[in-house]
């Protein structure tokens, strides 16, 4: 894969891309932004040691049937069945069944996640990056190491849940910074609330999401990261990129997304504090191969 076709990916309605910015093998996307001065950038903003979860819970689902299994839970991303070890009776262990990129569980995409017309971050075809026994290039293996970085809350939604439908754009971003003092900076990652649940709305309202403004914004700024409550609009805003976080931002620009993030406890410590930068700590399971794992983002004041 060469600059030419970093080029062509980019060529359509000016998309931003980092295909071949980082070489044709790379796999760490904008996780690259995130260097040795970021994360001191990001230690510096630990000033009490107070954490704060952006992960929501999850309630597994049994598998066992009739009476044994709660007919009312909604469905969860997590099927568990509890067993006996035989132990002499005083050890129990459960087996899960994980669906990652569902819409209640808090996880980390890898960018084989999604494909820009056929093609997978930085430029590989998806067939032979994403196989029936595994992804071979752009999996969660780049997350091994975990990861460290200053975070910064845009807190959209500090006066009520945005509109129905409402396209959040660059513009909103700025004004975010403006209002709450602060600023995203290279190798940041952009924490972001809109008020509202992840995926479609129970009620049928059209959902509020990112543009391809805002994607376009992220790149110029180089946010290394996306966590959010939400994140697509469902319907699609525009139909010409139904999908701008993941089609573009995941795999043209390479960026991570944290899906499903539960940010409201986060915005109210940030009110509280006045503070709206912290080090943001995700350590997933090295689990290698995948499109996408469970994941506990920890925000430290």
């Amino acid at each position: 894969m060469d600059t030419q076709r970093a080029r062509e990916a980019g060529q359509e309605a000016d998309l931003p891309t980092n295909w071949g910015r980082w070489g044709d093998d790379d796999q760490l996307g904008t996780l690259n932004l995130i260097t040795d001065d970021v994360r001191a950038r990001g230690a510096a903003e630990v000033r009490t040691g107070r954490t704060v979860s952006l992960a929501r819970p999850v309630e597994p689902t049994p598998v066992a049937a009739g009476p044994f299994a709660p007919v009312t839970q909604a469905a969860s991303a997590v099927t568990l069945v509890m067993m006996d070890t035989g132990s002499h009776g005083a050890a129990s262990a459960d087996v899960m069944t994980v669906t990652n990129h569902h819409p209640r569980s808090t996880h980390l995409d890898a960018v084989a996640h999604m494909a820009h017309e056929g093609r997978v971050y930085p430029g590989r075809s998806r067939r032979e990056s994403v196989t029936p026994t595994g992804v071979r290039h752009g999996s969660t293996t780049a997350f091994a190491a975990g990861i460290a970085t200053r975070g910064v809350l845009l807190d959209l939604a500090a006066d009520g849940s945005l509109p129905s439908a409402h396209a959040v754009t660059g513009a909103d971003f700025e004004a975010a910074e403006e209002r709450q003092g602060v600023r995203l900076e290279p190798g940041d990652a952009l924490v972001v609330r809109l008020g509202w649940a992840p995926g479609p709305d129970p009620e049928r309202r059209p959902t509020p999401g990112i543009s391809l403004d805002a994607v376009r914004w992220m790149h110029r700024r180089g946010a290394s990261l996306y966590a959010g409550d939400a994140g697509e609009a469902y319907p699609p805003l525009d139909p010409r990129h139904p999908l701008p976080l993941h089609q573009v931002g995941l795999a043209l620009t390479g960026m991570p997304l944290v899906d499903a993030a539960e940010v409201d406890e986060l915005a109210a410590v940030c009110a509280e504090l006045g503070r709206y930068a912290f080090l943001l700590t995700l350590a997933p399971p090295r689990i290698h191969g995948m499109t996408g794992v469970p994941v506990n983002p920890l925000a430290v004041f």
